[in-house]
C-alpha cells in the first residue's frame, strides 16, 4: 500500500456515480480519525490539507503518517494539497511524495489562472501527481482566505470546456452555489449549471463547501458528475464541541489521550455519515486503485 494519486479513483467514481469524500485534516489526531473511519467502512480516503495545515504539521511528517497507516490499515491513502496557490510550494511537496494537488488560481484573471494551472499540471504529471483546479469562485472562509459574496461567481460551462482543454487538469472544482464554512440558510445549488458542465466535460467534478449541504442535494450533485466532495467545517465543529463537552464534565482533566479521543470519535461520526451519503463504502474492495 502507498500514497496514491486521485486520478484513477475519481475517474472510476464518476463512471459509477458515487463520490470520494475528501476530509480536511489539521493534526495527527484528525488524520487518525479519518483513516480509522475509512478503514472501518473500507472507503477510499482523501486527506486534504490546506497551506495552513502544512504549517502546523510538516509535509514529510504527514507523508510518514499516511504511509504508516496505509500499511497498518491495508489501504491506499491520498494526501491532497487543498487550495494551494504557489507553484514552488506545490512542486516542493510533490517532490517530497504528495501525489494529489489542487492549485487554486480562481482569484486570478482567467488567462493568468490558465497559465498557473498549466504550469502545475506539466510538473505534476511528470511525477504521477493528479491535479485539481477551480474555475469560478466560492464565497466563505477557507484557511486564511475570506471571499465575500460580491467577489464570488459561478462557473461558466463554456469557459470550463476551454479551461480544461488548455490546462490538462484531471478534475475540476466547480462553483455552483456552495460556499466554504457554514451556511446561514440552505444553499441554492444551480443543478442546471452543474448538469450542463457535466455533459460538456468528461473529467470528474469536485464539490467544495460540502459542510452543511443537505444530503439529498449532495446525492443529486453526484448523479450529475460530482466525484469528490470536500468536507471540513463540520469535522472541526464536531471535534471541538466534543472536547469542550469533555472538559465541561471533567474540568480537571489533563490527559490528551482521553479528551482527544472524544474529539476523534465525534469527528468519526460525521465521517461515517459522509461516506454513506457519497456511496463510497466498500469501494476499496474493487479493482482499479493505483
Amino acid at each position: 500500500m502507498a500514497i496514491i494519486s486521485t486520478k484513477y479513483l475519481l475517474d472510476r467514481a464518476r463512471k459509477q456515480a458515487w463520490a470520494v469524500p475528501a476530509f480536511n485534516i489539521h493534526n495527527a489526531e484528525t488524520i487518525q480519525a479519518v483513516l480509522e473511519a475509512c478503514q472501518e467502512r473500507r472507503s477510499p480516503a482523501i486527506l486534504a490539507g490546506t497551506p495552513g495545515t502544512y504549517k502546523h504539521i510538516a509535509c514529510e511528517e504527514m507523508l510518514a503518517l499516511g504511509a504508516a497507516y496505509s500499511s497498518s490499515f491495508d489501504m491506499p491513502v491520498v494526501l491532497h494539497l487543498d487550495h494551494h496557490e504557489s507553484f514552488d510550494d506545490i512542486a516542493a511537496k510533490v517532490r517530497a511524495g504528495v501525489r494529489s494537488a489542487m492549485v487554486d488560481g480562481s482569484h486570478l484573471p482567467y488567462e493568468q489562472n490558465v497559465v498557473l494551472v498549466r504550469q502545475v499540471v506539466e510538473y505534476c504529471h511528470r511525477h504521477d501527481c493528479s491535479v485539481e483546479a477551480e474555475l469560478g469562485r466560492l464565497g466563505g472562509i477557507e484557511d486564511d482566505q475570506h471571499v465575500d459574496e460580491a467577489h464570488a461567481f459561478l462557473t461558466d460551462p463554456e469557459q470550463a470546456v476551454s479551461f480544461v482543454k488548455h490546462t490538462g487538469i484531471d478534475s475540476l472544482a466547480v462553483a455552483i452555489g456552495t460556499a466554504h464554512g457554514l451556511y446561514a440558510h440552505r444553499p441554492k445549488i444551480d443543478f442546471s449549471r452543474l448538469d450542463q458542465i457535466g455533459r460538456l466535460l468528461d473529467i470528474p467534478l469536485v464539490l467544495h463547501g460540502g459542510s452543511g449541504v443537505p444530503d439529498e442535494d449532495v446525492r443529486q450533485a453526484i448523479q450529475l458528475g460530482i466525484a469528490k466532495v470536500n468536507v471540513g467545517t463540520e469535522l472541526k465543529i464536531a471535534f471541538a464541541d466534543a472536547v469542550k463537552a469533555y472538559f465541561g464534565q471533567h474540568p480537571d482533566a489533563s490527559d490528551p489521550r482521553f479528551y482527544m479521543r472524544e474529539g476523534m470519535d465525534a469527528m468519526k461520526t460525521v465521517i461515517h455519515e459522509k461516506i454513506t451519503i457519497c456511496g463510497s463504502e466498500g469501494r476499496l474492495a474493487e479493482g482499479g486503485l493505483k
